[in-house]
């Protein structure tokens, strides 16, 4: 006779309602608020960083556009980098009638947004890096939030497929965000505006109709702990190390496996002699939207399976060799017809690593306290390799070997976050 599931824990009421952990799973339509708020939060981000901001620097500084371009996105990056975590641990103890999140989400959307709305209106280069620096950390309020409402209302039998649900948009994001700027609106001022109201109104359902049950005095963290608290000891929590080394090197290499693709397009497989009249940048959009097509129809699936059998850690370790696979692939044959296949299985690895390794995380968090702040912490695992790949990158394209050498160098990190996983101890 098949044993019949245990019911879920019952609540402990000596924790706070913000602290505890969530049993009730979330309805269908908490999932879409936070999946169109993500979706205008990762539009603001790749808007700019696609089309608006080389337009702008193209403009402003046409001699040296390459370098501006460089130290603009490099110095968002990093504010963003530092305030992501922070802003989570403030969060963590923000008190009041409107909840822990809700706060930081309306600023996140509100700052973000005006603040897209006058970067559109800079023409020097000190005003496009301050305008651009000034955004980042805006959307830093919003991206710390978001990542934490996931753990303070998704029960863990159910993280797997709303992470699915929620990694949607950080995919599809850049698809309609270039569609926006490229064909609704021509124009960068303009550009900037639209993205910018967008952001607000896709946040505002979320940040005004989601629960978010206040956080008592009685219960909130010192402020004396708060700096020391970014600092999340692998010795302690190995499990969370863990999870963040594999993340950090899985995204290391699909990020300098990105970097370079327009120029390999050009210069090794030879695209625009391959179809004469056409640029390199059509055949890099026809790989953008085969990957997100294979990302988006594997991700919720692939959550809503780890989450029916709990296996989390096996599924990140396959979607990260299934990760590395396009990497050598792409380094023994320079092809078209194999960036066209690789793209399908990047896309695939991408989408289950996704939604799993999202919910996987959300089981090694040291403390219910502080749960957006070590989900910023983690983020820096996700946005670091996007500061670092150019510095790897790059020396490997020019002295070490060139392409052949660079994928190769993707796909052995891919393997090596793969196996990572494996050190964690404490998710099936």
């Amino acid at each position: 006779m098949r044993t019949p599931p245990a019911p879920p824990p019952s609540p402990d009421h000596s924790v706070p309602a913000a602290l505890a952990e969530p049993t009730r799973r979330v309805r269908a339509v908490w999932v879409a608020g936070i999946s169109l708020a993500n979706l205008g939060m990762w539009m603001a981000f790749f808007g700019p960083l696609q089309v608006l901001l080389p337009e702008q620097i193209g403009r402003v500084a046409p001699a040296d556009k390459e370098t501006v371009l460089a130290w603009v996105t490099g110095v968002g990056a990093a504010l963003a980098l530092v305030a992501t975590p922070l802003v989570g641990a403030l969060s963590d103890r923000t008190t009041g009638p409107l909840g822990r999140r809700r706060p930081w989400v309306l600023a996140g959307a509100v700052l973000g947004g005006a603040g897209l709305v006058v970067l559109g209106t800079r023409d020097g280069v000190a005003g496009v890096l301050l305008g651009w620096s000034f955004v980042q950390t805006a959307l830093s309020c919003l991206n710390a939030t978001l990542l934490a409402a996931v753990p303070d209302h998704v029960p863990r039998s159910q993280r797997g497929a709303v992470s699915g649900w929620i990694g949607i948009p950080q995919s599809a994001g850049v698809v309609v965000a270039v569609v926006l700027v490229t064909v609704v609106v021509t124009e960068i001022a303009p550009g900037y505006t639209l993205i910018g109201v967008l952001t607000l109104v896709c946040a505002l359902p979320f940040a005004l109709l989601s629960p978010d049950p206040p956080l008592p005095r009685s219960a909130r963290p010192s402020w004396r702990g708060l700096l020391r608290g970014l600092w999340v000891s692998p010795r302690r929590h190995p499990d969370f190390g863990w999870a963040f080394l594999t993340r950090f090197l899985i995204g290391t290499g699909n990020a300098m496996f990105i970097l370079y693709l327009l120029y390999f397009l050009r210069d090794a497989v030879g695209y625009e002699e391959l179809f004469p009249g056409a640029d390199a940048t059509d055949g890099l959009l026809t790989l953008i939207l085969v990957y997100t097509g294979a990302v988006v129809a594997t991700t919720v699936v692939a959550g809503w399976v780890s989450d029916r059998r709990g296996r989390r850690r096996a599924m990140v370790a396959c979607a990260g060799a299934v990760m590395g696979v396009p990497a050598f692939m792409v380094a023994l044959s320079p092809t078209w017809p194999t960036l066209l296949v690789g793209a399908v299985v990047l896309g695939v690895g991408f989408g289950v690593f996704l939604s799993v390794d999202n919910a996987l995380v959300t089981e090694v968090l040291p403390s219910a306290e502080g749960r957006a702040k070590d989900l910023g912490i983690v983020n820096i695992a996700s946005s670091g390799p996007q500061v670092i790949a150019p510095a790897l990158a790059g020396p490997i394209v020019v002295h070490l070997g060139g392409y052949p050498v660079l994928y190769t160098v993707c796909g052995v990190l891919s393997l090596l976050g793969a196996a990572a996983v494996w050190r964690i101890r404490g998710v099936r």
